[in-house]
């Protein structure tokens, strides 16, 4: 009764700090996309301290130039589109009043009453702008906290290191490298398919001769990475940019991103991002509806990383699944790497000891990569 009570005291804790995991989570992200550049910044001679600051700077103003190149266009083409409102909703009612299926709906659309609509909408509205508000918040602190981990890494990494016992530092180094690992393919997937998204949109907007397509295009991009809700912020823009030419161009482009959407979400994730993380496309497909149906968005973004690390773990913490039998060349190299570790590590404090173990663990998984069995699931 005592343990039971303490895993449901564990889980409602869990569930209260659910937005503190998190933010520490995207820490850590920003932690394993940013740590390569300082790490290379670092190679050249520059110092720790400045290449983070560096590099930092440098996320900072690229969001502000992001930032300048879209919403000045958004907001501008959202006032067109106010602008263009009546004619559109007169065309797409005549539209609709040509079918007697429709034509009900065509009578509705023309009978629209903005000011009891703009009554039922204010109270979501205020509540979203608040949530919106919170979630800024925890962005700032994720950055914050990124900043802080980076800086004490070589700290904090002997802490973790001082708390694990030595026989599972190797273990633990290769567990480290390839979640670095797991998060660098997880943000090349996101960079993939969000270049795709704004390069779809800038030539459908451009061929359509659309204003404004590069920021429309650069918004669709960093839209689409949010998961259900991605497809609303890169369609909606897209066809608030085209109201001024029509009802007919708003549809064509509504339509053709729609298809593309789809077209993402069924193929080109499951490719890209299988292949990123070594993650078979069904793999792909069931995590990001298991990660959807748990916690909405924020599931479906951790979702993918979260499937190729537990597959990491269950390979690195050599469990057996049912079928496979124990690796003996596999179990060679841990040993050997477990002896050349206590020869070199012997006498050193934790910060010391972590940066050979970090070492030998990069060899490692050297070494398990050039063997055939290590090649990625088709």
């Amino acid at each position: 009764m005592l343990l039971a009570a303490l895993t449901l005291a564990g889980c409602w804790i869990l569930v209260r700090l659910l937005p503190v995991l998190l933010v520490i989570v995207a820490a850590l992200f920003l932690v394993g996309t940013l740590g390569p550049l300082v790490d290379w910044l670092e190679r050249q001679g520059l110092r720790r301290g400045f290449g983070i600051g560096a590099v930092f700077v440098s996320m900072f103003l690229v969001t502000l130039l992001l930032a300048a190149l879209t919403f000045p266009a958004l907001f501008s083409q959202v006032k067109d589109l106010i602008d263009h409102e009546p004619e559109i909703r007169s065309q797409l009612a005549d539209l609709l009043a040509r079918s007697r299926v429709t034509s009900g709906l065509s009578q509705a659309l023309r009978n629209v009453h903005y000011d009891a609509l703009a009554k039922q909408i204010a109270g979501p509205v205020l509540v979203m702008s608040q949530s919106i508000v919170e979630v800024v918040a925890y962005i700032l602190s994720a950055v914050f906290l990124a900043l802080y981990i980076m800086l004490d890494r070589d700290r904090l990494r002997g802490g973790l290191f001082a708390l694990t016992p030595r026989r599972h530092h190797i273990r633990l180094s290769c567990i480290i490298l390839n979640l670095e690992t797991i998060v660098g393919g997880y943000i090349r997937g996101q960079l993939i398919t969000s270049s795709l998204m704004a390069g779809v949109v800038f030539v459908l907007l451009t061929a359509l001769g659309v204003a404004n397509p590069v920021a429309v295009a650069a918004f669709a991009g960093a839209a689409d990475v949010l998961p259900y809700i991605g497809v609303f912020l890169s369609v909606g823009p897209a066809a608030a940019a085209a109201s001024g030419k029509g009802l007919v161009i708003v549809l064509v482009v509504v339509g053709v991103l729609l298809a593309y959407e789809e077209f993402e979400s069924r193929f080109l994730i499951p490719k890209i991002y299988g292949s990123a993380l070594r993650l078979p496309s069904s793999i792909v497909l069931v995590a990001l509806l298991c990660g959807g149906t748990l916690l909405v968005i924020v599931g479906a973004l951790l979702a993918l990383p979260a499937a190729a690390a537990i597959r990491m773990l269950v390979e690195q913490l050599r469990f057996a699944l049912p079928g496979e039998a124990a690796d003996p060349l596999t179990e060679q190299l841990d040993q050997r790497a477990e002896r050349d570790y206590r020869q070199r590590a012997s006498g050193l404090d934790a910060t010391a000891s972590a940066a050979i173990a970090g070492e030998i663990a990069a060899a490692l998984q050297n070494a398990e990569d050039i063997r055939p069995s290590s090649s990625p699931p088709r």
